[in-house]
């Protein structure tokens, strides 16, 4: 079984870390026979995935050089290697002969903040290189009909992303709100979206609490 110590990034290699937003999505996201993970960063989502899916195939996109040969590393010494393939480039341009059962994006979120002096730092975390309307043209182009996209954004950036969504044509499916603490209001937003309108499912949880410890318990050590 899959479990993030196995995965912890080099530092050489990639200064991105295993976070709990990437943590949370792997574990939520709804898959399929052939899933996509834009941003792939250092390949755990990618990976969550396999092991879920065990059936499926995980394409790991990521634009960054060093994100890709982390991913690649992590995934040549993962159970899931030969399900597992990881491309450089940009969603944006990126194209496939089949569109994807589920994709899956941890994007960068950073829109009107200013940026780090790490220049890999800033492709992780602003939206320079993907914005959402981008985002989300590429995953109408690349998904399939009775698809799911799944993305994690920051509460303040929930309604920018859904905007984005709904504007090319997606409808909400599944909601998630993500608390620190049970007496706090939502940080993180897991959303879901399909092509066509269906029953959105709204549900919270707490980091810690019972839902989360349930979600996450084939991931930790």
């Amino acid at each position: 079984m899959f479990q993030f110590k196995q995965f912890i990034i080099e530092q050489d290699l990639c200064a991105m870390k295993v976070g709990t937003d990437g943590v949370l999505l792997g574990a939520w996201a709804r898959g399929g026979d052939r899933m996509l993970d834009v941003g792939c960063g250092t390949g755990v989502i990618a990976l969550m995935l396999a092991q879920r899916y065990l059936r499926g195939g995980v394409t790991a996109l990521d634009i960054d050089e060093g994100a890709v040969r982390q991913t690649a590393h992590n995934v040549a010494q993962s159970p899931f290697a030969d399900r597992v393939e990881v491309v450089q480039g940009a969603v944006q341009a990126f194209e496939n002969s089949d569109c994807y059962d589920a994709i899956v994006s941890n994007p960068p979120f950073f829109v009107d903040s200013l940026n780090a002096p790490d220049p890999q730092r800033n492709i992780a975390r602003h939206a320079e290189t993907l914005s959402y309307k981008e985002l989300m043209q590429a995953a109408w182009r690349l998904l399939k009909e009775d698809g799911e996209l799944s993305v994690v954004v920051p509460f303040d950036y929930r309604k920018r992303m859904e905007d984005e969504a709904i504007f090319v044509g997606f409808f909400p499916s599944r909601v998630c709100a993500i608390r620190t603490a049970a007496h706090k209001v939502p940080k993180r937003f897991l959303l879901a979206f399909r092509k066509h309108p269906s029953y959105c499912e709204r549900t919270e949880m707490t980091l810690g609490d019972e839902a989360y410890t349930m979600l996450t318990r084939d991931f930790y050590l």
